[in-house]
């Protein structure tokens, strides 16, 4: 079973409407669909906005449907000036850009316990992701994707992510998931379309998000044939 994770309805309603003999089941606040995706055997979660929910998702999701890897989709903002709407970020690695220990002499990003900046995702995803972008004749980069707290739109700030951490995206869920993966030992996988450019701001992302959302499933279908 592949598990699927998107912070808003916009990320996964494309998806759930394509799932056959689907069963939900609730914990929490968190909704899960079990069933059929063109041919896989999915989890399908909506975990929503913010680094807790995404956490706390990810943990039921592995403790109660014991996925064999998981699979962080959606929609970010750009760090990269290259980067156009609809455009694919797979992910290489997550960066909590927003924990910082460095008065303590860490670095900036570096997880308390498990002394990790870099969350890795899985080779193997990452293969797969990178063949589906190809297929559809999306126009993808793999690089990091920076998670934090913030909806971030000050191009500085934009530009600081994108040169500390090389980081070629931001959201705000998946390097939590890709926390409790590593520290749960579960493949991770994450990519995401581009709703809101390096220059853009909220209204860009109010005005392409659910464009960006339908670059998202097409890369899903492709990458689920190819997994």
């Amino acid at each position: 079973m592949i598990g699927i994770i998107g912070a808003m309805e916009k990320e996964i309603s494309l998806l759930r409407e394509q799932m056959e003999n689907m069963e939900e089941k609730k914990i929490g606040l968190i909704r899960f669909y079990q069933g059929m995706l063109w041919g896989r055997e999915v989890c399908l979660a909506m975990c929503g906005i913010g680094k807790i929910h995404a956490a706390l998702c990810a943990q039921a999701m592995i403790l109660h449907f014991k996925p064999e890897c998981i699979i962080n989709i959606g929609v970010a903002g750009a760090l990269d000036g290259q980067l156009e709407i609809a455009d694919i970020v797979i992910g290489k690695y997550g960066v909590q850009h927003d924990v910082d220990t460095t008065a303590f002499g860490d670095p900036l990003g570096c997880i308390p316990e498990i002394n990790i900046v870099e969350l890795p995702c899985h080779p193997k995803l990452i293969a797969a992701m990178e063949k589906a972008a190809d297929s559809q004749g999306l126009h993808s980069i793999t690089a990091g994707i920076a998670t934090g707290d913030q909806f971030i739109h000050q191009l500085e700030k934009k530009q600081m992510l994108h040169r500390h951490f090389g980081a070629a995206a931001c959201d705000m869920e998946g390097a939590a998931i890709a926390q409790v993966c590593v520290e749960m030992q579960v493949p991770y996988g994450a990519y995401r379309a581009i709703s809101d450019t390096l220059a853009g701001d909220e209204k860009e992302y109010m005005e392409k998000a659910m464009l960006a959302a339908g670059a998202s499933q097409r890369l899903l279908q492709a990458f689920l044939a190819n997994l």
